[in-house]
C-alpha cells in the first residue's frame, strides 16, 4: 500500500476536513514535483520561474510578449517580472525592446542563447517529467488534469 500523506509528513491526528487534507496533498505534491525540477535547473544555472519564462516566449515567437502579458502567461505568480527580465537580460537569455510610438511598450523576445538552453533542458524534463508521473495511466492522467481543473475554476 502507498505511504499516505499523514504517513508522509508524520501526522497522528486526523486531518481536520477532507477539503484540508486534499489541499494539504495538492500543495506537497506540487513541492515535490518542484523541487525536482529545481534541482534539473540548477546546473543550468537558471530558476524554475526563468524557464517558465524562456518556455513562454518560446511560444510567443517571433513577436515576443510584453511584460503584463508574460506575467499573465506564467505558471506562478512573480511579484516583480521586470527585475526577474532585467536578470534574464544581463545573463543573454533575453532581449527587450520599445515597441512603435508608445515608448511605454517593450516587448521582450527569447535569444539564442536562450533557445540554445530550452534544447538542452527540454530532453531532461521530458524524462523527469515520465520519472515522476509515468506510472500513472493516460486515463489516470486526463483524471488529474481534470480534476485540478475543476479545483482552479471553482464557480
Amino acid at each position: 500500500m502507498s505511504k499516505t500523506l499523514q504517513d508522509d509528513i508524520h501526522q497522528r491526528r486526523p486531518f481536520s476536513s477532507p477539503q484540508q487534507e486534499a489541499w494539504l496533498n495538492v500543495v506537497r505534491t506540487s513541492t515535490t514535483l518542484q523541487d525536482a525540477s529545481e534541482e534539473l535547473f540548477k546546473p543550468h544555472g537558471i530558476t524554475g520561474t526563468q524557464y517558465n519564462v524562456l518556455r513562454i516566449l518560446r511560444g510567443a515567437e517571433p513577436e515576443g510578449l510584453c511584460r503584463n502579458a508574460l506575467r499573465d502567461r506564467m505558471l506562478t505568480r512573480m511579484p516583480d517580472v521586470t527585475r526577474l527580465l532585467d536578470r534574464m537580460e544581463r545573463s543573454g537569455l533575453v532581449t527587450r525592446s520599445r515597441e512603435g510610438t508608445d515608448r511605454r511598450m517593450v516587448s521582450t523576445q527569447i535569444t539564442p542563447v536562450g533557445k540554445a538552453l530550452l534544447h538542452a533542458i527540454d530532453p531532461k524534463l521530458m524524462a523527469l517529467h515520465r520519472s515522476q508521473l509515468g506510472h500513472l495511466t493516460e486515463t489516470q492522467l486526463q483524471a488529474v488534469v481534470n480534476l485540478l481543473t475543476l479545483i482552479r475554476n471553482r464557480p
